[in-house]
């Protein structure tokens, strides 16, 4: 059987029950791996070749165990309510409540969310202001990119997507993002904006894509790790 780059299939093959396998052919992997991607509830099996693809489904499934473990103690959803501690650009903010339907709004110095309205009301004004904020610093750092290496202006969106934390249309010049990365530290902002204001120069993910990534803010590998690690938390907010 053939498998091809981004097939999904279920890992358990007999009765297609269980967590699914999805597939990437990633050309510097040294060795076959199975990495588990918390946002999209899936083992990414990972191999250098289409080739090798065989070998690593099968591998996969020797893990089998451990894949269904690791995906059961993901972060479960919680709703934007009072008294929730959420982050903002890597720091703890307190969501409180005010009398009346007013906008929310941070206040005492960022450190809290003060919003009216009740139950998703309050939750769709306190989201809106997440999404303006995560607008306003990834307009910022894509522009700071595109000026350091010499690209024309693009246009950006904001979404909330839940299987990526950004995509780039070369071909039209438009960059989407997800807001919920607002919520992570500002290296990682940062390296979220690099990445797809690379793409502009190379759309895969070649060496020489990653060698533009590293010209804009140094090694990526601890900030493509802490989303591995924490992007399931930062998906579970709201949902």
């Amino acid at each position: 059987m053939a498998y091809r780059n981004g097939q999904r299939l279920p890992l358990d093959e007999r009765d297609g029950s269980g967590p699914t396998l999805r597939l990437s052919v990633n050309p510097r992997a040294r060795r076959l791996s199975v990495r588990i991607d918390a946002r999209a509830g899936e083992a990414v099996v990972i191999a250098p070749s289409e080739r090798a693809l065989l070998q690593a489904v099968a591998f996969a499934r020797t893990k089998a165990v451990w894949i269904a473990k690791r995906l059961a103690v993901q972060p479960r959803g919680r709703p934007l309510e009072p008294g929730q501690v959420i982050s903002l650009r890597g720091h703890r903010v307190q969501l409180e409540a005010t009398p009346g339907a007013g906008a929310a709004r941070l206040v005492e110095d960022g450190t809290v969310i003060r919003s009216g309205g009740e139950g998703e009301a309050y939750a769709r004004r306190v989201e809106n202001l997440l999404k303006r904020e995560a607008r306003q610093t990834l307009e910022e750092r894509t522009e700071h990119h595109l000026r350091t290496l010499g690209q024309k202006p693009v246009k950006v969106s904001i979404a909330d997507t839940k299987s990526r934390w950004g995509s780039c249309s070369p071909h039209n010049r438009t960059i989407r993002y997800s807001w919920r990365v607002i919520m992570a530290p500002p290296p990682v902002i940062d390296y979220l904006a690099a990445h797809e204001v690379a793409h502009l120069v190379h759309a895969d993910h070649s060496p020489a894509y990653w060698s533009v990534v590293e010209r804009l803010i140094g090694d990526p590998k601890p900030y493509r790790k802490w989303l591995r690690d924490h992007g399931g938390a930062l998906h579970a907010v709201g949902r």
